[in-house]
């Protein structure tokens, strides 16, 4: 999967000086990090930037879908991203999809105004 160049520069800085090994360090097991270890990692960093809310794995899955869909991007690529077998699915994770700020709800008023 392509990486952005923002994504990019947070890999690069969590790299460091470091030029072999992990990007991310195994946990103390030394297993394989498993979905508890990524929600531990996720809530200890979320705690750490002062985030008063319960984040998730999860929760960043919604918002990342969120935000493609917002910035414009199609339902279809947004499934794809998602890796979502049924457009549906993709919809449910849309937590804006009542916002009737939306992109398309401005065009379809122009296009019913004539404008």
């Amino acid at each position: 999967m392509p990486v952005t160049v923002p994504v990019l520069r947070v890999l690069e800085a969590c790299r460091g000086e470091r030029t072999v090994g992990p990007l991310i360090l195994p946990p103390t097991s030394g297993q394989p990090i498993d979905r508890r270890d990524a929600y531990r990692m996720i809530a200890r960093v979320a705690k750490a930037a002062g985030i008063p809310r319960h984040i998730s794995p999860h929760s960043l899955r919604h918002a990342a879908i969120t935000n493609a869909l917002d910035s414009g991007v199609p339902l279809r690529d947004a499934q794809i991203l998602a890796r979502h077998a049924d457009p549906r699915t993709t919809e449910h994770y849309d937590r804006a999809r009542g916002n009737l700020d939306r992109p398309a709800v401005h065009f379809l008023t122009a296009y019913v105004a004539g404008v």
